[in-house]
């Protein structure tokens, strides 16, 4: 069993933030708790096969997992699954910068899918850096790669931040 899917099967619970509990922590903290197990991650890491494994200031690593489950019509895993698990990526790294009550929201992403993955490809790995934090816009870049640090594909986003609503 590789260690996405080892990390994923001892889960107990996924699920959305409450956001009533985190409004006071900030980002970094919520995706400590996270990490640690005091806060359930969310569901799109069970049904996609990828986890957050690092936080830092500025920073989010995610294992992923491709599968037969994930793949298109012509055999190759669906871009779809490499753009969301770069978002998750781009947008934690975003996420770490967060002050109390702020949330923020994806405005655009670009991917650029340099090599086809394959179930085959096995266990990836997706480093989310934060280029720019600014009051109202951040922007972040991420890398995926494979096992052997053979790069897969990269991308860029750009997020807005805002009050956290809670009501």
């Amino acid at each position: 069993m590789s260690e996405v899917y080892s990390r994923i099967a001892a889960v107990p619970r996924f699920d959305v933030l409450p956001l009533a509990e985190v409004k006071d922590m900030d980002g970094l903290t919520m995706l400590r708790a996270m990490l640690a197990g005091d806060l359930p991650p969310p569901p799109i890491g069970k049904t996609l096969g990828f986890i957050l494994t690092e936080v830092d200031e500025g920073r989010a690593v995610f294992k992923g997992m491709p599968s037969f489950d994930y793949m298109n019509p012509l055999g190759t895993v669906h871009g779809g699954w490499t753009g969301t698990l770069l978002d998750s990526a781009l947008g934690c790294a975003v996420h770490t910068t967060m002050k109390p009550s702020e949330a923020y929201t994806t405005v655009e992403f670009k991917v650029n899918l340099v090599r086809p993955i394959m179930p085959e490809t096995g266990e990836v790995t997706c480093e989310g850096l934060i280029v720019h934090r600014g009051g109202r816009i951040a922007t972040s870049e991420a890398t995926l790669k494979d096992a052997g640090g053979k790069l897969l594909a990269h991308g860029s986003e750009t997020c807005i931040i805002f009050p956290m609503k809670t009501g």
